[in-house]
């Protein structure tokens, strides 16, 4: 049996309840498989896998807090802290009702890679709690997000580890917790990304994710005699990287004709309107339902049906597995020629498979939206140097990154003779860096 199988075989075993996890490190463990064998007894001595399918700490907490009706809440918070080879544990919290260990452990698990093909100095880590902060007042979130930040404070830090916002956690609970974290450690540091421009955020962190996405997706078509320029895209969500994928989509002249959330989708053959769209999640924080009201070109479905629309390109930008197998299906019977990942492993396996077997251009999320993180060390730079950077700097910077990913994960696949396979080949490259690093650091 390979190093590869015998490891992929314990982890199996020792996290069976994980189905997650286990989706996330089966695909990148089958993708490295060239990197190992050409160096199986050096890593199976210096137990590498092991280690790195392994987080360095898991930390769970209860956290209790009172609602507007005076009775106390109980939820679970959990930062797993998976790998700081090359820098301070970086990654978001997630506030969901779907949160368990499992789905923190593979954000976590993919966090490492994602951040290495940054080029940037940060390690892996992922956290969150089963909170809902839908229909919660601002007082209830603020309620929350004290008590969540006062358990996490004694485990973060500037240097050790440093949260960021992710699903349900928005601008809004990234201040309370901040405010929080400060009133405890009496210190002002950069503890937390996503912050507000008044208090050390960045400019252009908020659309980072869904501007480095399409960074990444026109560098990706270029480089295949392609332009965006006309293009009939199809996205996913309604949430920041949805917003700001559509928006910079449409400024590089594709159309962008859908949108979803948890309850249904929206056609628009017209294209969406960004303001609109912005209008009813960010300001009203409203169903889409409400959007097809006030735009006459828009049809509403309930459920799920975005990639049935015939498209170029499909951009994923909810939520993990969210583009099956019979929608992989759909969208190569319809000609799509790319899929880009904007959410974090958004499409399963079977289908990721399927859409390479013909064809299709495709691109993981820890390379396709790691524009957001990497603007969130972007702004731990400014925090350090206690500097703020225009938004013209920061997207500069930014553009630059996502084009440099596309080239050192198609140089990967090429190295290994795995040309055009840009999943193997942000793995491949992802995974070198940490592995050096952590050869260099010793059993640890």
């Amino acid at each position: 049996m390979s190093y590869v199988d015998e490891v992929l075989a314990k982890v199996q075993a020792k996290n069976a309840s994980e189905p997650e996890f286990l989706q996330a490190v089966e695909e990148v463990l089958e993708s490295i498989k060239p990197v190992v064998e050409a160096n199986e007894d050096l890593y199976r001595k210096e137990a590498i896998l092991e280690r790195i399918t392994e987080p360095d700490r898991q930390i769970k907490f209860r956290v209790a807090w009172v609602d507007d009706n005076g009775q106390t809440q109980v939820n679970t918070g959990y930062r797993v802290q998976f790998n700081n080879a090359i820098g301070p544990y970086k990654g978001g919290l997630r506030l969901h009702p779907s949160v368990y260990i499992g789905i923190i452990k593979f954000l976590g698990f993919e966090q490492i890679f994602k951040n290495s093909l940054t080029g940037l100095p940060i390690g892996g880590g992922k956290g969150g709690s089963d909170f809902d902060p839908k229909g919660k007042s601002d007082r209830e979130i603020m309620a929350f997000c004290q008590s969540f930040m006062t358990e996490l404070s004694k485990y973060i830090g500037a240097d050790i580890d440093v949260p960021a916002g992710d699903i349900g956690t928005g601008a809004r609970e990234i201040g309370y917790m901040f405010g929080q974290y400060k009133r405890i450690k009496t210190t002002y540091e950069g503890v937390l990304t996503g912050k507000g421009l008044s208090f050390g955020g960045s400019l252009a962190r908020t659309e980072a994710t869904g501007y480095g996405l399409l960074y990444i997706t026109e560098e990706l078509i270029k480089c295949h005699g392609q332009e965006m320029a006309g293009k009939i895209c199809v996205v996913s969500g309604s949430g920041n990287v949805a917003i700001y994928a559509t928006q910079k989509a449409q400024q590089l002249g594709a159309k962008v004709v859908t949108c979803s959330d948890s309850t249904g989708w929206i056609y628009d053959p017209e294209g969406i309107d960004v303001e609109l769209l912005k209008e009813v999640k960010e300001v009203k924080r409203a169903r889409l339902t409400e959007y097809a009201a006030a735009r006459p070109s828009a049809e509403y479905h309930e459920g799920r049906g975005v990639w049935s629309i015939k498209c170029d390109i499909a951009l994923p930008c909810a939520t993990q597995n969210e583009l099956q197998i019979e929608d992989a299906k759909t969208l190569v019977a319809n000609g799509v020629t790319a899929v880009c990942e904007g959410a974090n492993m958004p499409t399963t396996l079977e289908a990721t498979k399927y859409l390479q077997d013909n064809g299709v251009l495709f691109v993981p999320g820890k390379a396709a939206n790691a524009g957001g993180v990497a603007t969130s060390a972007l702004e731990m730079s400014q925090n350090s140097e206690r500097l703020s950077w225009t938004f013209e700097e920061v997207d500069a910077k930014l553009n630059r990154i996502m084009v440099d990913i596309y080239h050192n994960i198609d140089d990967a696949a090429k190295r290994y003779d795995k040309e055009g396979d840009y999943v193997a080949g942000a793995n491949i490259a992802g995974f070198e860096k940490v592995v050096e690093a952590m050869l260099a650091q010793g059993v640890c």
